[in-house]
């Protein structure tokens, strides 16, 4: 990867280009109308994840999820540690859709503190239905686990749902090492564009430790 977009590779991703890999079918139900409606930012604006290069951090194979696993979407999912890809900048998500990625620059299984964020498809024109196909219908209090190393589990409780524009998601909310820990989940949702096979839109779950 190119070292001098690091700094901004992760925003440039999510916003204007996370989902196009992973969103090229028909949509599921959608809800509500996105949190924010901002223009697109220049990318000197957007804010990043400190990473100085393409490698994960040296612990982040030891502290590595495995398995998510969400009782209300009857959803059990085989977790891949995922980076930016370096062809294209964008977030890598695996291309599996009944697969997800853990954003292995990130906080991991073990952490006290920040985001755990997990990304995932919500469908494929070749493969069908994605892991997080259902990912919005998610509502207050519904339980997710998150298996670690040695069979260890986390179990966290939905806190919010919320939609947003590729072009407007607050990444700085969403991508941090501080704070209460969390697991933030990420797909693609809103309306379908038949022209582009894209989605609009965002969809973000955030849950709180049990």
């Amino acid at each position: 990867m190119r070292k001098g977009l690091l700094p901004l590779v992760l925003g440039v991703a999510l916003t204007t280009t996370f989902g196009i890999v992973a969103c090229r079918a028909e949509p599921p139900g959608d809800f509500g109308a996105p949190e924010a409606m901002a223009p697109t930012a220049p990318a000197a604006a957007l804010p990043s994840v400190p990473i100085s290069d393409g490698r994960p951090p040296t612990e982040a194979a030891a502290d590595a999820p495995s398995r998510l696993e969400v009782p209300a979407l009857k959803l059990s999912a085989t977790v891949d540690a995922v980076g930016i890809d370096e062809k294209t900048g964008d977030f890598a998500v695996p291309p599996s859709v009944d697969r997800v990625g853990w954003y292995r620059f990130g906080p991991g299984f073990a952490a006290t503190a920040g985001s755990i964020v997990v990304a995932g498809h919500v469908d494929s024109a070749a493969e069908g239905k994605g892991a997080f196909f259902r990912l919005g219908s998610l509502e207050d209090g519904d339980e997710i686990t998150l298996a670690g190393p040695g069979g260890k589990t986390r179990t966290f409780r939905v806190t919010a749902r919320e939609r947003y524009r590729k072009t407007a998601i607050p990444l700085g909310k969403y991508f941090v090492r501080d704070g209460a820990v969390r697991l933030t989940l990420i797909t693609c949702g809103g309306p379908f564009d038949p022209r582009t096979r894209h989605y609009r839109d965002n969809v973000v779950v955030t849950a709180t430790e049990k």
